[in-house]
């Protein structure tokens, strides 16, 4: 039987962060209180390509701060492939804790199919 699912991503997995970093071959994220141009926030860093300033996640509440000047200081392109990664990541975790296997396939629009193979006691 076969399901589409459709994900909506609050990062909240340091474990799936720092496979997303890996994943992307970005710099491992750091912890910490960061400047960005006009506040400081608290969390999980993660420096993306040319980004002046690196994301911030606060991995208890899913929320996410940047500050890309409207696209001056960092591509939003950049930050929509980390998150895609990050949900790929998350959900080959889960299914590898659940003794599930994932296969992956990248689709000529650049989304990624996961599918998930239930163990043989699902």
């Amino acid at each position: 039987m076969s399901h589409t699912v459709e994900i909506s991503t609050e990062v909240r997995d340091l474990q799936a962060v720092q496979a997303a970093c890996r994943r992307l071959n970005l710099s491992q994220p750091t912890q910490g209180e960061t400047k960005l141009f006009n506040r400081s926030v608290t969390g999980t860093r993660v420096q993306l390509p040319n980004w002046r300033y690196p994301v911030v996640f606060q991995l208890e509440t899913g929320m996410v701060a940047f500050d890309n000047y409207e696209g001056r200081w960092g591509k939003k392109m950049e930050l929509d492939r980390y998150l895609q990664a990050y949900a790929v990541e998350k959900v080959k975790l889960e299914a590898r804790r659940k003794g599930q296997r994932v296969h992956e396939e990248a689709l000529s629009d650049g989304s990624i199919k996961l599918t998930v193979q239930m163990g043989a006691g699902s």
